[in-house]
């Protein structure tokens, strides 16, 4: 298949999402891939074929004293270089591919088999200071292209109405919208209507949201979507990634941070509630995108046109432009 923007940089995984010694298997622009770390924290990573008889290496094991992953179907041993080993040593030239990472702290980037036309961005690194990571949620395969995957995520007139049951969102006015080259900048403000009683108890962290919740964006095209909110119980950060799974997959998942205070906290159990809960509602959120995009019928030139719809044509040029 045709690669979508071949050269970007993608955030394919978090350290945490691969364990130790336990194969990860992703699929880049219809590739698939294992990756695997070791406990010294080392990260490696294959095309997920056997070079003999094209077994899912992902179905084999790791060995922890070579530090290379074994084929489930006849036992092949393949070093982080491709190699085959026999007896621990390798033998010859690298059979199976290797896909180049680019490893920065708990972040694991790739630009798969293209040379790169962008830097990693920097984003995640220098906005999350500070803050404490809480986890990974949302993670999961959505049935749609790429482009309409990152249309939602600069579409600022979809929240009152994909997120309206959970967030019950009224307006969303933008006050600023900047952008340079591939970076975007965007600070808008949700103003909500009251959650009822059944409600908040099914998720408790409604209870953490203000009627009005004043929020910055930033965006490094293609792949991160950084939101940043004040609440009464502190700052949370959420990651919005994408990357390309296949021509009609795009694999998504949110990094979520926080930088939570409280008294209440001094309540045994409850801020890991909070934060689950809070984990829960970015979910949630990734739910109603993944089925509002999936959900679309074949793509016609539109016939209306919204307000703040700049933003979502900036996304758009760049993709169309790349």
């Amino acid at each position: 298949m045709n690669s979508t923007l071949p050269g970007a940089p993608w955030l394919i995984a978090h350290r945490s999402m691969l364990g130790i010694n336990k194969p990860y298997k992703l699929k880049l622009n219809g590739q698939d891939y294992v990756l695997w770390q070791n406990p010294a924290g080392e990260i490696a990573a294959l095309e997920n074929i056997c070079p003999h008889m094209q077994a899912p290496l992902s179905e084999g094991w790791i060995c922890e004293v070579n530090n290379s992953i074994t084929c489930p179907y006849h036992a092949l041993e393949f070093d982080r270089a491709g190699r085959l080993l026999k007896h621990g040593l390798a033998k010859g030239e690298p059979l199976a591919n290797k896909l180049e990472l680019v490893v920065q702290g708990d972040l694991i980037w790739t630009y798969g088999e293209h040379e790169p036309r962008l830097p990693i961005p920097d984003l995640l690194s220098s906005r999350t200071e500070g803050f404490r990571f809480l986890g990974i949620t949302g993670d999961r395969t959505i049935e749609a292209a790429f482009l309409r995957c990152i249309r939602i995520n600069y579409d600022f007139n979809h929240q009152n109405g994909v997120h309206r049951e959970l967030f019950r969102i009224q307006e969303n006015p933008v006050e600023l919208f900047e952008k340079n080259g591939f970076e975007a900048s965007v600070i808008q403000t949700f103003i909500r209507s009251e959650n009822s009683l059944s409600e908040i108890l099914k998720n408790l962290s409604l209870l953490t949201l203000p009627k009005q919740i004043r929020n910055e964006l930033d965006y490094s095209f293609p792949s991160t979507i950084l939101f940043r909110a004040r609440l009464p119980l502190g700052e949370v950060l959420q990651a919005f990634i994408l990357y390309p799974e296949s021509e009609h997959q795009t694999r998504t998942f949110v990094l979520f941070y926080g930088n939570l205070q409280s008294p209440l906290f001094i309540l045994p159990g409850l801020r890991n509630v909070l934060e689950r809960s809070l984990l829960n509602s970015t979910a949630k959120v990734v739910e109603q995108d993944t089925n509002a995009v999936a959900s679309l019928y074949p793509a016609q030139k539109p016939k209306i046109r919204l307000p703040k719809e700049e933003i979502l044509t900036y996304a758009e040029k760049l993709y169309h432009d790349w």
